[in-house]
């Protein structure tokens, strides 16, 4: 599913026009970015859980050329599926 299928959806299950579902949408979005780049975790209840995870420094090697390089420790965002939301999936 694509972002705009997303909004068509949405519109369609709201009974709103897709200019103020794609206007939520986005906000949605940029609420949930903001505040992990500030550090928190974002729990939607029953969907799952957006935060930041640290990653360690590592040692990785080029593919193209085989060359050992090292990769620095970095922050990632990562997604933790709720309860609900995998057993809907199964």
């Amino acid at each position: 599913m694509t972002k705009d299928e997303l909004i068509e959806a949405i519109a369609s299950k709201c009974a709103c026009s897709k200019k103020a579902a794609a206007e939520c949408l986005e906000g949605t979005l940029e609420t949930i970015t903001k505040a992990i780049q500030k550090g928190d975790k974002v729990v939607l209840t029953g969907f799952g859980a957006f935060q930041v995870s640290k990653r360690a420094a590592r040692k990785g090697v080029n593919p193209k050329t085989g060359a050992k390089i090292q990769i620095p420790a970095m922050k990632v965002p990562k997604f933790k599926a709720g309860k609900a939301l995998k057993d809907a999936v199964r």
